[in-house]
């Protein structure tokens, strides 16, 4: 088996069908697998897969796991030469897996492969970026990227310039969509799972690096991706898992100390645009505006009130009114 594409479903039954279709659509040159790992959907997501796409292996794992151990569950399962972790809510266009495919197995030297990626309306989705650190936090905080420009030492959360349009190494690619050899995969453990939504893919591509392979990406595979309808359902409750995310893996990479500091950039983030979306509601007040100060005023509170070590060390964390 070459290829095993893990897709990490949770009430997705919107978006499932047209992600599976594309794939048989448009993978015909190369042998594959898919397994559907369903992090408890009460949707009919299961059963419409069942149904409609009998090929499919759906693992149930009957509550929701969390991105990294709902596709660890997937990883398992998995037999190919690759292993592509995949989002429901993505596109697979014009033969992208198959052309993927061939730049990985021109690059003996890497271990993980990253592709472009495209938002809806076409435009570049910004899925390739560089590693989190306490100075590159605070570049993206004080809204300070452009100096990217001038040198690559005020990079930041982006790879400022580039618009993917080109073959270079990078650090890490989303997890909407990245592909591994899957002896690396299996040999770095897969997902850390104490990462419930995001850093899963941050954490996982720096180990992939730590083992000594690189981390390549190609322009010539496109996948469009929609956007997740879950978080824009649940927005505080995922932007605070964000943030606990953040904390574990700042403590996990940088210790102590890191965690500590981590901290400072993130209430620095939360007010700088905090301030300003509060001008821009002075001037153009909205329903939309008013819920996006919300969730700053209470992700602010969350973040003043936490000890970043005792939370990682031992679940503790404030209370806050959602």
């Amino acid at each position: 088996m070459k290829l095993s594409i893990v897709i990490l479903c949770w009430n997705d039954l919107t978006l499932i069908d047209a992600c599976l279709r594309s794939i048989y659509a448009e993978t015909q040159a190369v042998e594959f697998e898919i397994i559907v790992s369903d992090n408890g959907s009460t949707d009919g997501s299961v059963q419409f897969i069942k149904q409609n796409y009998p090929a499919v292996h759906v693992i149930e794992n009957g509550d929701n796991l969390g991105f990294a151990r709902g596709n660890n569950a997937g990883i398992d399962k998995s037999c190919g030469e690759f292993v592509l972790i995949l989002n429901p809510d993505t596109i697979i266009r014009d033969r992208a897996l198959e052309k993927w495919l061939s730049f990985a197995e021109y690059h003996p030297e890497a271990g993980a492969f990253g592709c472009r990626v495209l938002n809806r309306d076409g435009s570049y989705q910004e899925a390739a970026r560089p590693f989190p650190t306490i100075w590159r936090s605070w570049i993206a905080a004080l809204y300070l990227r452009p100096l990217a420009y001038i040198s690559d030492f005020f990079i930041s959360d982006t790879y400022t310039g580039w618009a993917g349009d080109s073959e270079r190494m990078i650090d890490w690619q989303s997890g909407c969509c990245v592909m591994f050899r899957s002896e690396v995969l299996k040999s770095v453990g897969g997902f850390d799972s104490q990462f419930f939504y995001q850093f899963e893919e941050v954490d996982l591509c720096r180990r992939v690096w730590d083992l000594g392979f690189r981390i390549i990406y190609t322009p010539d595979a496109t996948i469009t991706h929609l956007g997740g309808q879950s978080v824009d359902r649940f927005p505080l409750r995922f932007e605070l898992e964000k943030y606990r995310s953040r904390y574990r893996y700042f403590y996990k990479h940088f210790g102590q100390r890191g965690v500590k500091r981590c901290r400072y950039t993130v209430l620095t983030w939360i007010h700088v645009r905090q301030l300003g979306w509060t001008l821009w509601s002075i001037l153009r007040p909205s329903e939309l505006l008013k819920s996006r100060l919300q969730v700053y005023e209470i992700t602010a509170e969350w973040n003043k009130k936490l000890d970043p070590i005792k939370f990682v060390q031992n679940a503790e964390e404030p209370q806050v009114v959602y």
